[in-house]
């Protein structure tokens, strides 16, 4: 039930998937899980998140090289602005990644896992920013251990959240 849940949220265009639930609740596992029954073609692009990763700098260096594992020459010229003494503010870079992924064709997952770890609201800013603009067939999924500083309410009244929370994983007294 748990697969056909985050099917449902992928087929009915929504941009975000959360699944917010404390340690143990296997949520990394659930999203393996669901990755591994997708269609041959599909792109998956996964970054593992630690606190190091607060740096925006560092951050979207990161997000860049998990797309680049799908799409080799993607975001090329964000890479090279990240490397100057003062890079652009992240909206202008994150707006020609955007365009780029906007030329994509077929679907995207990019998986943000552990995104608790995170404490940086530059890096929030950008991820809202990305969110906000977010072509339509590529669908952000974020795992994590609480809540992240988006708009998650705004998200949830336009239908382009779907979330999974403690409750939903715990296992009923079938399983």
């Amino acid at each position: 039930h748990l697969l056909a849940r985050l099917n449902e949220g992928l087929t009915a265009g929504c941009k975000l998937t959360l699944i917010s639930a404390s340690a143990g609740f296997g949520k990394t596992t659930l999203l393996s899980e669901w990755i591994s029954t997708f269609p041959l073609g599909m792109r998956v692009s996964w970054l593992s998140l630690d606190e190091a990763d607060s740096d925006p700098t560092r951050f979207l260096l990161y997000v860049v090289s998990s797309l680049q594992t799908v799409a080799p020459n993607l975001g090329e010229g964000l890479l090279t602005a990240l490397q100057t003494p003062q890079p652009p503010p992240a909206e202008v870079l994150l707006t020609g990644l955007l365009n780029e992924l906007a030329a994509l064709s077929g679907r995207h997952i990019f998986v943000l896992d552990d995104y608790h770890l995170l404490d940086s609201p530059a890096v929030d800013s950008a991820l809202a920013f990305l969110l906000d603009h977010l072509p339509s067939h590529l669908h952000l999924v974020i795992a994590s251990r609480e809540d992240p500083n988006l708009a998650l309410p705004r998200l949830r009244a336009r239908g382009q959240l779907t979330e999974l929370r403690t409750a939903d994983l715990r296992f009923t007294p079938t399983e």
